[in-house]
């Protein structure tokens, strides 16, 4: 599907697309991908590193499996990146990482205090690469991106998101809803502390997160050697009932909803304060949350059945 997108949008760009499909726990598996680069004299100039299990709910069920794969394999990456002379990584890491907000928008200087293990195993990968930098300083070049809400999909409708099993996002779960998979869309809490009851989140649109990771490894290979965290996020709320009629509207859908008991781990509001992304990384979030939904729906007509 990237290769379709490439052939309309950079043509030229094809032949330089590869695939290597691997578990980030497999030490050999790594070892052996940088090694192949190696031979080529290429060499990586940099990692985009986005493998790890990433819902809440979930790792509260299976926290040896979160730390095993988000920890464990972050762990197995960076020795292989330092084995073969690739000191540039862009991380990626999440909201989860602040727990519950004193202020709103979050800045990326509040103390990190996450809530479940999923946020925990984030921090602690947060941590591992201060002390990487600690001791390798004039080395190794870091970008940490704390992500809040990513959704929707490429404008295409070719590339978006098709959980396996059953989905712990909102927008797979709206989609289902919307095209009668659901009997309804479920909304936990309904007498959370916020303007109608139900969660706030910045939601970003995965697009502009996309342009972020660009943005982010631009700026680590033009500048000295460092370690920054960005806050990614539009910098604006939108509650879950907001969400779902905004949905309603831009997509012409109908579906019921109902309020149900609140999820363990979750927060009343979460909104990204984004001025240093903005700043250092000339960023600038540009999809508003009616093309997030479009896109979102868009991808979901065409490959539910995928």
């Amino acid at each position: 599907r990237i290769l379709k997108i490439l052939e309309k949008q950079s043509p030229g760009l094809k032949n330089n697309v590869e695939l290597s499909v691997g578990d980030i726990r497999n030490l050999e598996f790594l070892e052996k991908l940088f090694g192949s680069k190696k031979s080529d004299r290429i060499g990586f100039d940099g990692v985009i590193h986005c493998c790890g299990l990433k819902a809440v709910n979930d790792s509260i069920s299976n926290p040896i499996e979160y730390w095993d794969v988000n920890v464990g394999g972050t762990l197995n990456l960076i020795k292989v990146m330092k084995n073969h002379n690739c000191n540039v990584l862009v991380f990626s890491s999440s909201a989860t990482v602040y727990g519950q907000p004193s202020l709103i928008p979050i800045k990326e200087s509040k103390k990190l205090d996450p809530l479940n293990p999923y946020g925990r195993t984030k921090a602690a990968v947060e941590n591992i690469l201060f002390d990487l930098h600690k001791a390798y300083p004039k080395t190794f070049r870091i970008a940490i991106l704390r992500y809040f809400n990513p959704v929707g999909a490429h404008e295409s409708g070719l590339i978006g998101e098709l959980p396996v099993g059953t989905p712990n996002n909102i927008f797979p779960l709206l989609n289902q809803a919307a095209l009668g998979i659901r009997k309804r869309f479920e909304i936990y809490g309904n007498d959370w502390p916020t303007k109608d009851g139900t969660c706030i989140r910045d939601y970003i649109h995965v697009m502009d997160l996309a342009s972020g990771h660009l943005c982010a490894m631009e700026y680590l290979l033009e500048n000295e050697p460092s370690i920054e965290c960005f806050n990614l996020g539009t910098g604006l709320g939108t509650s879950v009932l907001e969400l779902v009629k905004v949905f309603q509207k831009v997509n012409k859908v109908n579906f019921p909803f109902r309020f149900c008991e609140k999820r363990k781990g979750d927060i009343a509001e979460a909104v990204a304060d984004n001025l240093l992304a903005k700043k250092k990384l000339n960023w600038v979030p540009k999809k508003d949350i009616n093309q997030m939904c479009t896109d979102g729906w868009r991808w979901f007509l065409n490959h539910h059945n995928s």
